[in-house]
């Protein structure tokens, strides 16, 4: 679909990109709309149908939301906002610059500033700030007819209709029903006697994953939140319940990974690198490429000292690309292993020395057997076995040690609260190279120095 929408968005076809995203399903459009740039975004999502739209905004994460809002006119963000729902409102706003929070508040409807309001008065990740107030509730005496006629009037404007809730003039809370029970309940009953009377509730001040994990275990679609007096004042539903259960996980997962200080750290130093200005950029990357500058000068340096070795032998030089090679495929794969283990949480900062060991330990085991396999072809290819002998050697402990630096760098960065993106592959890389070249030829002295 990726790449219908880029071709009509090439030829400037609106009209047939408009009617593509109008009969595509909801999960197609938004897989497509991750791989577009940030201005094909903007045409796409102008493109959508309201309803669309909103449904498509609130399953994009908060960057993206933040791009797509930036991109609008004051007058379409100020729209755009005023139809969101309020508890998706409230998360946003939460997210955004105080001043633009501010702003857009200021310019919401008076009933929707007002729902905002409310919700941004309570504590952050409680079911009071993330409940929504657009639910159907009625009184007790409504007769099940009556009850489906309010039904009809509201669902529009209501976020689920699914759960139904009962409550007295005062909106003290008295139960709830399903839709289901409604539709097959006579038409003459009243509500008192079909409604469940114990129904579970939450209060405004309840920890936001508990109210989710209460949802989930009950598998229902939505759950009433009451105030200090037992006033019905909104509902959480399943789809918030969701996404907080995923935030939680993440954040469980950095916090068992000993990340979960760095994780904001982590998110603007990205933001840098990806969005930031050119100089913004440079003031990340340059000083660490000028630190590794001075360790590849350094590297030429010891080329230098053993110059008499290539110019003596000169089939030395054939299997230089090789080791360096060689051991910094295995240091990229360990340093990868590590950031994927630490951000999935299967390595934990307080036992890294004993994934250290392990990889350490993995690095030595393979680098035996490339070293060995590699000694040998070079005995029998140069018709030399001490030459094959100290390039298996050199490719076994180069490698050793690049396995070594692929857990250990990225680890001390973390440690002194250094961008490891930016950091981990040229230092690595850069050791690697000195240690593995000083290596290299020290073992070629040992084996051939009667040739020297």
């Amino acid at each position: 679909m990726k790449e219908r929408i880029l071709t009509l968005i090439g030829q400037k076809d609106i009209e047939n990109l408009k009617d593509l995203l109008a009969g595509s399903e909801e999960m197609e459009v938004l897989y497509a709309f991750h791989d577009l740039s940030s201005e094909e975004q903007v045409i796409v999502f102008r493109l959508l149908a309201k309803a669309d739209a909103l449904s498509l905004f609130d399953q994009l994460d908060t960057d993206m939301q933040h791009n797509l809002l930036r991109s609008f006119t004051d007058e379409s963000a100020i729209e755009f906002v005023n139809e969101m729902a309020p508890d998706d409102r409230v998360r946003l706003l939460d997210e955004l610059p105080a001043k633009v929070a501010k702003k857009l508040i200021a310019s919401l409807s008076p009933e929707e500033r007002e729902a905002t309001n409310v919700l941004m008065g309570y504590k952050p990740e409680t079911a009071g700030r993330i409940m929504t107030t657009e639910f159907v509730y009625f009184g007790k005496e409504l007769t099940v007819d009556q009850a489906l006629e309010k039904v009809r009037e509201q669902a529009k404007t209501k976020e689920t209709i699914y759960t139904l809730f009962v409550a007295d003039n005062e909106k003290n809370f008295e139960g709830s029903l399903t839709l289901k029970e409604l539709l097959m309940a006579d038409g003459d009953l009243e509500i008192k006697d079909i409604m469940s009377k114990r129904a579970i509730r939450v209060s405004t001040g309840c920890d936001q994953e508990s109210v989710a994990r209460i949802l989930q275990e009950l598998d229902t679609l939505a759950i009433p939140v009451v105030d200090s007096e037992e006033r019905l004042v909104g509902i959480v539903t399943i789809d918030d319940a969701m996404d907080i259960l995923d935030e939680e996980a993440t954040e469980d997962i950095y916090d068992q990974a000993g990340l979960a200080d760095i994780t904001g750290n982590e998110t603007d130093r990205s933001e840098v690198l990806v969005n930031g200005s050119i100089w913004a950029i440079w003031k990340v990357r340059l000083p660490i490429l000028l630190i590794t500058l001075g360790f590849a000068m350094f590297s030429g340096v010891i080329i230098d000292e053993f110059e008499s070795v290539l110019e003596s032998i000169a089939m030395v030089a054939i299997f230089i690309p090789l080791v360096m090679g060689m051991s910094g495929n295995v240091g990229t794969q360990s340093s990868t292993v590590f950031t994927r283990g630490v951000v999935l949480g299967h390595i934990k900062m307080k036992n890294f020395f004993k994934h250290f060991l392990k990889e350490v330990f993995v690095g030595l085991s393979i680098g035996a057997v490339l070293g060995l396999s590699t000694g040998i072809i070079s005995s029998i290819w140069q018709g030399m076995p001490m030459l094959g002998i100290a390039v298996g050697l050199a490719l076994m402990f180069t490698m050793t040690i690049a396995t070594l630096l692929g857990f250990l760098v990225p680890f001390l960065l973390i440690k002194i609260n250094v961008d490891q993106a930016a950091g981990s592959a040229p230092i690595i890389t850069s050791i690697k190279d000195i240690l593995g070249l000083l290596i290299y030829f020290v073992l070629i002295s040992i084996f051939l120095g009667n040739l020297l």
